[in-house]
């Protein structure tokens, strides 16, 4: 056992290697089933900034390196995930959280396109919803959107403001929903179900 790398690099070590400046595309961890190797001392706090045993991990490259073998698991725990290793880890609220969000078009027609903090880029459609979850003591609204699988990243404030002036009324049965459009769909943002 002493010979066994610290988890992190033998996670780095079992990632297929690519160049060092092309992107790297999240890695088909919905085919991977290994055992559960332990817990590893990584945190993704709420505003999106990952930890390594208590430090933050200052280099993007190597935070975007270890999102690209994210999962979120049935059991509702998060795991880095190689063909041979799943190492669990914490996570406050999501992992990832939109800080830039681009328009195009108008009314119905009108697309959303996140970016997150780990460059993430994602458009607000049917396969990628936005949802909004308020707190039930302090009525303060959570929004989401999906980034991919069921990966969430939270929408920053400052984004969620941007939201609700161009947010619009639909009716939906009986009742008003305030949301946005993208991609031809309506997004409620009013955090009422």
């Amino acid at each position: 056992m002493a010979d066994r790398p610290l988890p992190a690099q033998s996670l780095l070590d079992s990632i297929p290697q690519r160049g060092a400046a092309e992107r790297r595309e999240p890695a088909p961890v919905h085919l991977w089933t290994p055992e559960l190797s332990g817990e590893m001392d990584m945190r993704i706090t709420r505003d999106g900034t990952w930890y390594h045993e208590g430090d933050p991990i200052e280099r993007k490259a190597l935070s975007q390196l270890f999102a690209s073998i994210l999962r979120l698991d049935d059991d509702g725990r998060y795991y880095l995930v190689t063909p041979v290793e799943r190492w669990g880890i914490q996570v406050d609220d999501v992992p990832f959280v939109a800080t830039r969000l681009q328009v195009s078009g108008e009314g119905q027609g009108q697309r959303l396109i996140f970016t997150t903090n780990l460059e993430d880029e994602v458009t607000v459609d049917a396969e990628h919803p936005i949802r909004v979850e308020v707190d039930g003591q302090t009525g303060e609204p959570s929004p989401y959107v999906l980034v991919r699988g069921n990966l969430e990243a939270l929408i920053s404030r400052n984004l969620f403001y941007e939201l609700a002036e161009r947010a619009v009324e639909k009716g939906e049965g009986d009742r008003a929903r305030l949301g946005v459009w993208s991609a031809g769909e309506f997004f409620p943002i009013d955090g009422s179900r």
